[in-house]
């Protein structure tokens, strides 16, 4: 297995802004639990973040926000990216979209991507159905991703496990397979 981790939308606007999620500051000490031991074991890890600009389609749908200059498109300072980690921007719900993840994962050799962050039932998903189509393995950590509300986390997890074949797991089960990774 050769992994990344993505962290999708930890920035203000889905953390303490108007589309947070309840659960999103929660989640935020378990991401840095991953993210410390994938930087130990050399594992890529790649931020995903919503920058929109004023006359994208998706603002039809949810309003404006994390417009491309403002301070709600920022990652939150609890998980502030190291100097080798890799951040791409996204206009749309998924992370493969318009953001060339696709070519950066292939160029690092990556076969699974493990996803954490916000919306479990939006982004995450959108994700995971890219990363299922371009034929990556996918890990969801359960604890390290939230929603609008626990029915549609809940709904969102079990969808990506039957419908994408994405493995669902705890992030100690998770850290202990980069731990794992890390001792090869």
């Amino acid at each position: 297995m050769r992994p990344a981790i993505l962290v999708i939308d930890m920035i203000h606007e889905f953390v303490h802004g108007r589309l947070k999620s309840p659960d999103a500051e929660s989640i935020v000490p378990n991401i840095k639990k991953i993210l410390s031991k994938a930087r130990e074991a050399g594992i890529p890890i790649i931020y995903l973040c919503d920058k929109h600009y004023p006359f994208d389609h998706e603002l039809k749908i949810w309003g404006e926000h994390a417009l491309y200059d403002s301070p709600e498109n920022k990652i939150i300072d609890e998980l502030k990216p190291g100097d080798k980690d890799i951040v791409l921007y996204k206009r749309n719900y998924s992370g493969f979209r318009d953001t060339g993840l696709l070519n950066v994962l292939h160029d690092l050799g990556v076969d699974t991507v493990i996803l954490t962050g916000i919306h479990t039932h939006i982004c995450v998903l959108h994700t995971a159905w890219d990363a299922f189509y371009y034929g990556f393995n996918i890990i969801i950590v359960r604890d390290v991703v939230a929603a609008f509300s626990r029915d549609d986390h809940e709904y969102a997890l079990k969808y990506m496990e039957k419908i994408y074949g994405a493995k669902i797991l705890g992030s100690k089960e998770v850290i202990d397979l980069l731990e794992g990774i890390q001792k090869k």
